[in-house]
């Protein structure tokens, strides 16, 4: 039987072993086998994530976390770096749906990716993928957790330009690595600015810098330096939450997350259900005794939130291609646990601002999941069309699809006792609570209205993809030829398990109050008793339902073609010009900028290094005439050569 701390180990380490079999397999050009070694160590890494949260309780300490040792990179004097695992209540809650719902997409990919060229390859980074994420939940130390954060980014920007022959696939994995290397220099600038300002407190003046960055220290320090150096801790807290919003696709870097559907349809649902998108989340979930000492941080992280969450779901109203409704509605979603982190900047109500983000990100992470490989599966059979102009009526020819998707619709719509109405709802309750406060509550008050006006453009969005593919008049695009059929069992099978989470996670994990208490546990929270008013639950009852009605009535409509109406649409299925006033601002101003100096480099630099390069060719064009080639020409000079150095040697004689 293996001990608590080998399990732990075990989580990343399957993986990473998964990855190595399956880089040798590419190198071997496999296309039968890799999904082997993959699939087997995930699940690996999945029921040792279940088996340690089941254990939690017997093993957890006093201090409500543990620390499982590893190894030791380095120890000189008082420098010492050491990888170590820490585990608590927080980390598990999302561990559990990264590795279970990673492991039923690596299932789904044996169906997907069947025959491609780089199939082992796409196994390969996709195990690397989860060894980077699991390991960046279970980081110790902050200076880890970004360490395995650039391994996320790296991973992502080799799945996303998977099939890196296609110019667009090739371009968005850029576009996606560029604009979350701009969010995490400022993060790694507050993680460099947080170890100076705890070696300056005495919580860490006598530690190495590694060891300062330790979760444990920063929160023993951050009581220290909101006292004595507010203005400092504010500094930082502002620089690791531009970390976090960009990892999470949060305005004004929201940009990068639709472009990634260039990527293979699984990699869209790993990327936007359980991983990725959500290690911004857990930042600012794992800072909270950091940033709850800076409320003005945590207010602007609600109002991003808020102006995230109603951009993309304007954006997602207007969208032809379905994998994009489906990234945009990411982007709204993520913005949701934003804006509850953010009433953590009232007094009291970190814990539940926690509980509701947390709670919303595991049950988003199952029913987006399951929408995301339904639309796969869509794809697969429209002969890669994803374009719904192109095809609708699809219930009779991917009948178990059809099911699959309209459960998974039906909980991101916030349909009545299915998971997304219940966490949603944990997060409209928390805004609720933080607008009563008599400081900040106008701006939660705001916040709660832009909530309530999202969720209803969700539940219309949702309903209306849902209906505009699935129902209305059988039409199939001449590229899914004549035999469209629904998807095999090895992948609908993991579909089938998503849909049960997304069918009763909420009810199992909300009301009966087992995340709340489970996720209070976690240090530096504390367990708060937290009620939903009713009226709550049936206003956001019956704005779902409104939503899905309004989705229905527009599904099968014509769109505009000229007033108003038109440029509406125009202006959200252009992604309300934000793409365009990017490129203009930044892009074009950089790239005459590249231009300029391409300019100087070639004509000034150049020549410069030219000239450099041209002296010993000049000097040997002299020597040139020196060496003819002739017996009595070095005969003159050897004489002359003599004579002059006699005429030296007497005359410095006589002197």
């Amino acid at each position: 039987m293996l001990n608590f701390e080998s399990l732990v180990w075990l989580i990343p380490l399957a993986p990473l072993v998964g990855c190595i079999v399956c880089t040798i397999l590419s190198f071997r050009g496999d296309k039968h086998y890799a999904h082997i070694p993959a699939i087997v160590s995930l699940l690996i890494s999945a029921a040792c994530a279940l088996m340690v949260l089941l254990q939690w309780n017997a093993e957890a300490s006093d201090t409500g976390f543990q620390i499982a040792e590893g190894y030791r990179y380095l120890e000189i004097g008082n420098v010492d770096l050491n990888l170590a695992l820490r585990v608590d209540t927080l980390c598990l809650t999302l561990l559990s749906a990264v590795t279970s719902i990673s492991a039923m997409i690596a299932i789904y990919s044996k169906g997907y990716m069947h025959g491609d060229d780089g199939y082992a390859r796409y196994f390969a980074v996709f195990c690397g993928f989860v060894f980077s994420m699991t390991m960046l939940v279970l980081s110790h130390n902050l200076l880890m957790m970004y360490a395995f954060w650039e391994g996320v980014g790296t991973c992502s920007y080799l799945l996303i330009g998977y099939w890196f022959r296609k110019p667009s696939a090739a371009r968005a994995a850029t576009k996606a690595f560029l604009v979350n290397r701009i969010a995490d220099t400022a993060f790694l600038f507050g993680i460099l600015l947080l170890a100076y300002a705890i070696g300056h407190t005495d919580v860490g003046a006598s530690q190495s810098w590694f060891a300062r960055l330790d979760f444990q220290t920063i929160f023993d320090a951050a009581p220290v330096l909101a006292e004595k150096h507010a203005g400092l801790l504010s500094t930082i807290a502002w620089l690791l939450m531009i970390g976090a919003i960009g990892k999470s696709a949060q305005f004004p870097f929201h940009v990068w997350l639709p472009d990634a559907m260039e990527g293979p349809t699984p990699v869209s649902a790993l990327i936007h259900a359980a991983t990725m998108v959500t290690a911004g989340v857990y930042l600012m979930a794992r800072l909270a005794p950091l940033t709850v000492l800076t409320p003005s941080v945590l207010i602007t992280v609600a109002w991003l939130g808020g102006i995230t969450s109603l951009i993309a779901a304007v954006m997602a109203l207007y969208q032809d291609d379905l994998k994009r409704v489906l990234a945009y509605s990411t982007v709204s979603q993520l913005g949701y646990l934003f804006m509850a982190l953010g009433t953590g900047a009232v007094k009291d109500l970190m814990t539940v601002a926690v509980v509701a983000a947390m709670f919303h990100l595991v049950t988003h992470a199952f029913f987006k999941a399951l929408l995301f490989l339904s639309a796969g599966n869509v794809m697969h059979a429209m002969g890669d069309v994803i374009d719904m102009r192109e095809f609708s009526g699809l219930k009779r020819v991917l009948p178990k699809t059809n099911i699959l998707f309209a459960i998974g619709a039906a909980a991101l719509a916030g349909v009545p006792l299915l998971a997304g109405f219940f966490s949603k709802d944990s997060v409209l309750a928390v805004l609720l609570d933080a607008s009563s406060d008599t400081m900040v509550g106008g701006h939660f008050s705001v916040l709660l209205g832009i909530g309530f006006l999202t969720a209803f453009l969700t539940a219309i969005y949702t309903s209306k993809a849902y209906f505009k593919t699935f129902h209305g008049p059988e039409k199939v695009p001449a590229a899914a030829g004549h035999h469209a059929h629904d998807a095999s069992n090895v992948m609908l099978a993991p579909m089938a398990v998503l849909a049960l989470g997304a069918l009763l996670a909420g009810a199992l994990l909300g009301p009966t109050g087992k995340i709340s208490e489970y996720v209070s546990k976690t240090p530096g929270l504390h367990h708060h008793e937290h009620s939903e008013p009713m009226w709550l639950l049936v206003v956001s009852s019956l704005i779902a339902l409104a939503g899905v009605f309004v989705g229905f009535t527009i599904s099968h409509k014509s769109p505009a073609t000229d007033g108003l109406g038109k440029s509406i649409a125009d202006f959200g299925r252009n992604r309300l010009y934000i793409d365009w006033f990017y490129n203009l601002a930044i892009v074009q101003p950089m790239l005459s900028f590249a231009k300029a100096l391409e300019w100087f480099d070639t004509n000034i630099i150049g020549a410069l290094t030219d000239a450099v390069a041209d002296l010993p060719r000049i000097f040997g064009l002299a020597g040139q005439r020196i060496q003819t080639g002739r017996v009595p020409s070095y005969s003159l000079l050897t004489a002359v050569g003599v004579a002059l150095v006699a005429i030296w040697i007497v005359t410095r004689a006589s002197w």
